[in-house]
């Protein structure tokens, strides 16, 4: 369980995502601030075009992105763009679009929980870059005795929870790994030229999936187990999901299309 702490931020270790200034959150230093509320507060993640999802998510997430494996360690991923730094959901001005599954790794910000080297333990961080962040907030983390708000407290348990569902998302991907399911995978993408013609197929992604020939191939036994489990709902979750890239590559399209001059103003 991460609680607040009085901890010297040189001893936080890790980066993470979206954090730029993250520091142990405290009576002291962070008396006097809060979250101010924002209607459209997610310029944050703008950059991000793939977010990391943990298991629980993925029926409602394989909704809106398709959702894959990356790296040594396999993690999920939400991918929301095909192109670097451009996440396809979220607005210039900080609107994420209407009816998109907003991950928990982007709704925990401004708080995560980080490592503290000297104590080894994890401790409630929040990062100080924030721009919801400030003085004479609508939400403060702390009351005037120094105690964390309620508005504080459901932060620290929301993190509290998201830890767990990364370890239970941990434990699903090594039993995708140890059952060896997965599958390198390419996704392609077809620019448009200006003048509307097919540009040169780029590919935008490799990526590991379940494979389904290798699941059916699993003896009855396995496949029962991974039922019990829930991991197969899951798993073809995940699959259903990979149907997504036709949608996402026709958005990348619109925007592409929607940053091009109009041919009537070249002429």
């Amino acid at each position: 369980m991460a609680t607040t702490a009085q901890t010297d931020p040189a001893q936080i270790t890790g980066q993470v995502l979206f954090y730029s200034q993250p520091e142990p959150l405290n009576s002291e230093t962070h008396a006097k601030i809060g979250l101010r509320r924002l209607d459209k507060p997610f310029a944050f993640a703008s950059k991000s075009h793939v977010v990391p999802l943990t298991v629980t998510e993925f029926p409602v997430a394989g909704l809106s992105y398709p959702i894959i494996f990356a790296g040594e360690k396999h993690q999920p991923l939400a991918v929301m763009g095909i192109n670097q730094e451009d996440n396809l959901f979220i607005q210039d001005d900080g609107a994420f679009v209407v009816g998109a599954y907003i991950p928990a790794y982007i709704r925990r910000y401004p708080f995560v929980l980080a490592n503290d080297a000297q104590n080894q333990q994890l401790v409630v961080c929040i990062d100080r870059g924030a721009s919801m962040l400030g003085e004479l907030p609508d939400l403060a983390f702390f009351d005037a005795k120094g105690q964390p708000t309620e508005y504080t407290q459901g932060c620290i348990q929301f993190c509290n929870d998201f830890e767990a569902e990364a370890r239970r998302t941990e434990s699903f991907v090594d039993l995708i790994k140890s059952l060896d399911l997965f599958e390198v995978r390419h996704a392609q993408f077809t620019p448009v030229n200006p003048d509307g013609t097919p540009g040169e197929p780029q590919q935008i992604a490799e990526y590991f999936a379940v494979s389904e020939e290798k699941l059916r191939a699993l003896p009855a036994d396995k496949i029962k187990e991974l039922f019990d489990n829930g991991a197969l709902a899951q798993i073809y979750a995940h699959l259903t999901s990979l149907m997504g890239w036709d949608r996402l590559i026709a958005l990348a399209i619109q925007r592409q299309q929607q940053n091009q001059p109009a041919a009537a103003n070249l002429n």
